[in-house]
């Protein structure tokens, strides 16, 4: 008898945390890892402050000692822009109903067919603009250097972004392609295949799988937890060693836009496109989402992940540049 080369997704996970009972029934798992992401980002943004990371940052060169309440007032201003650009978005890049082109008022209506939802569906990227022109307004407003500032949110981002991705693994959504890795996971809301099928045959012979339906749910990347240790602790730890050692100011906003752009863009790989999307670029029209069959079938978030690393490069070099000139 050969053992199961797989794991099931865990019967006791809901996206609720209370399931079933009144009123907290509606407290979800996905928001709960928002509140811990940001409290998160605090901690981070604390410990920077008491280094003195975001003193002295007048951008007329006055000094100017940094405070708690300042910290306050930039996570808020940026939970604010995140928030909205995440769920704009996501609404007009990824949804292809065209609902929220005609409704857009239900971008941020919380309920669907009358049932609460909260903000269904997110976007990272358009939550990174989002997150980054807060930044630039509150930098503005309260006249500080937007480059120290902004080093400092990045560095605090990543560990934010761990619970996030935790969050979605939590909703049992945004998982990877089919797999025959023994940590492969059985997520229970996939697309099932036919077990007639011969390459279905095949490949639950390999994972010592047995139907019991005619539909079979195989195993998949858990591509989430892979985001939330790359994307999230390993980026964290890179960014962390360099915050004291960075060369100028904006080096770590550079170091986490091409260091997030990198570990997504292959990650990307692994994990399932939306089904309504599909690739923007493929070898063949036809090509399963379920399964990699060729590295040149991209997706739109590695599109977008690719402008990252430019981005992340662009900066990088100006930023160089500008402090080869001040040192002459």
């Amino acid at each position: 008898m050969i053992l199961p080369l797989y794991i099931n997704y865990p019967s006791w996970i809901h996206p609720e945390i209370f399931p079933g009972l009144p009123l907290l029934g509606l407290l979800r798992w996905y928001g709960l890892m928002y509140i811990f992401a940001f409290g998160t980002a605090f901690l981070v943004l604390k410990k920077l402050l008491r280094e003195g990371a975001l003193d002295g940052l007048n951008a007329d060169g006055t000094m100017r000692k940094a405070s708690e309440d300042d910290i306050f007032s930039f996570i808020a201003t940026g939970i604010v822009f995140l928030l909205i650009g995440a769920r704009v978005f996501s609404t007009l890049i990824y949804d292809t109903s065209g609902i929220y082109l005609k409704k857009p008022w239900l971008i941020f209506w919380p309920f669907q067919n009358g049932r609460f939802t909260g903000l269904a569906g997110m976007s990272y990227h358009g939550g990174f603009i989002g997150g980054f022109v807060g930044t630039i307004f509150w930098c503005w407003k309260n006249k500080v250097s937007f480059l120290k500032w902004t080093d400092s949110m990045v560095t605090a981002i990543p560990l934010g972004y761990t619970f996030g991705r935790i969050g979605n693994f939590m909703n049992g959504e945004l998982y990877g392609r089919i797999t025959t890795a023994p940590w492969g996971m059985v997520f229970p809301h996939a697309e099932k295949f036919s077990a007639s099928k011969a390459w279905v045959q095949d490949f639950m012979a390999k994972i010592g799988m047995e139907a019991s339906t005619n539909l079979v749910n195989l195993p998949r990347h858990p591509s989430q937890l892979y985001e939330s240790f790359f994307e999230g602790l390993v980026l964290f730890s890179i960014i962390w060693f360099f915050h004291k050692r960075k060369p100028f100011d904006g080096f770590l906003i550079a170091l986490y836009s091409g260091g997030y752009g990198i570990f997504r863009f292959f990650i990307e790989y692994f994990r399932e496109p939306d089904a309504d999307i599909g690739y923007r670029f493929a070898t063949e029209s036809n090509a399963p989402l379920y399964m990699n069959t060729s590295l040149l079938n991209i997706s739109t978030g590695q599109i977008l992940c690719f402008l990252m690393i430019l981005a992340g490069i662009g900066f990088a070099l100006t930023g160089w540049l500008v402090n080869k000139r001040k040192s002459k």
